[in-house]
Order: structure tokens, then sequence, then C-alpha cells
């Protein structure tokens, strides 16, 4: 079992920057890749980005591309997003999700049904 905890969302102007945390327990964290997702008002959730397990693969939704950065520290089991040159369309409830894996698996998943964990949410929200 993996528990996940968002931290880091709030309210920015566009154009600003914020970096979201993914905190996880367990002791084989590393054995996990880990998304992130975020659902707008009225939409499907959607995927953001992706991790591998040692953190040496990544993988971004194209409007993310250039922008946010996906990172890890699985000494401290936490997952980063940090987001810069934020947009109102980026805008929703940011979630992280695990699967299980191999630690050097380059593979990456985008389906939210193939995330066996999930975390409460943070809300992001900018301001034009």
């Amino acid at each position: 079992q993996v528990q996940l905890v968002e931290s880091g969302g709030g309210l920015v102007q566009a154009g600003g920057s914020l970096r979201l945390s993914c905190a996880a327990s367990g002791r084989t964290f590393g054995n996990y890749a880990v998304g992130w997702f975020r659902q707008a008002p009225g939409e499907e959730r959607e995927f953001v980005a992706a991790i591998s397990g040692s953190g040496g693969y990544a993988s971004y939704e194209d409007s993310v591309k250039g922008r946010f950065t996906i990172s890890r520290d699985n000494a401290k089991n936490t997952v980063y997003l940090q987001m810069t040159s934020l947009k109102p369309d980026d805008t929703a409830v940011y979630y992280c999700a695990a699967y299980g894996t191999g630690f050097y698996s380059g593979r990456l998943q985008q389906e939210e049904n193939d995330y066996d964990y999930w975390g409460q949410g943070t809300q992001v929200t900018v301001s034009s």
C-alpha cells in the first residue's frame, strides 16, 4: 500500500510559479512510477506528467511541456511538480497518483486507470 498526500497548491497570478509536492508512505517508493493529473471544473481528469521510479524518465502532456518539470527525491519519498509560466487554463485540482513498476523501467502510463494509488488533490488557481 502507498498513501499519497499532495501539498503546495494555492492562488497565483498568470505568469507565476508554484511547486507541488506529493509525499508518499512506504519503504520501496522507488518501485513506483508517479504521475500528476488535474481536473478543472466540469472537465474530465487529465494527465499532466509522470516520472519513473528511478527518476530517469519523464513524460508530459503537450500543453505543459517546457513549463512544468516533474522530479523526485526517493530518499524523501517525495515527487515534485514545478510549474512555471502558469496560465488561467492551468486552474484545476491537481492529483498525484502511483503504480508499481520496476525501478529502472522507463515505460510511463498516462491513463488514470493504470494508476492504483491516489492522493486527495490540491487546488491550483491561476488568476488572469
